[in-house]
């Protein structure tokens, strides 16, 4: 079974992600990948924020769990829309400050669970 990558490092807008040589300012990771969370492919903005559209790929990865960071500042907004997408989906979400949203989604990553997350590294 794949895992989820660990989240090697964060800082303000730069992520890295384990055993991946490109340097992210917003990503997504799932079980055996990653890339960068471009917002333009879903017209995201700080509000409303995180839409269902952002999350679908992660999602059709067959995560058990999600992790949302809403950024350093948390300006990333995730409507109640979002979260019930994911509850309807059967997925556990988490909607946290980026750093803290870190630390769990690699807390989880140890304990082998089938988590994906979508990471804001800014504001």
């Amino acid at each position: 079974m794949m895992s989820s990558p660990e989240i090697a490092s964060l800082s303000w807008g730069q992520m890295m992600v384990k055993g991946c040589s490109t340097t992210y300012k917003d990503c997504k990771v799932w079980p055996g990948g990653s890339r960068t969370w471009d917002w333009r492919e879903t017209g995201t903005n700080h509000s409303p924020g995180v839409q269902p559209a952002d999350l679908e790929e992660v999602v059709k990865k067959g995560v058990k769990t999600l992790v949302i960071g809403r950024g350093m500042s948390e300006a990333l907004q995730v409507p109640a829309s979002t979260v019930e997408y994911l509850k309807k989906n059967g997925i556990d979400v988490l909607v946290l400050q980026t750093e803290k949203a870190v630390k769990e989604y690699n807390a989880l990553v140890a304990q082998g669970v089938k988590v994906g997350g979508v990471f804001h590294s800014t504001c």
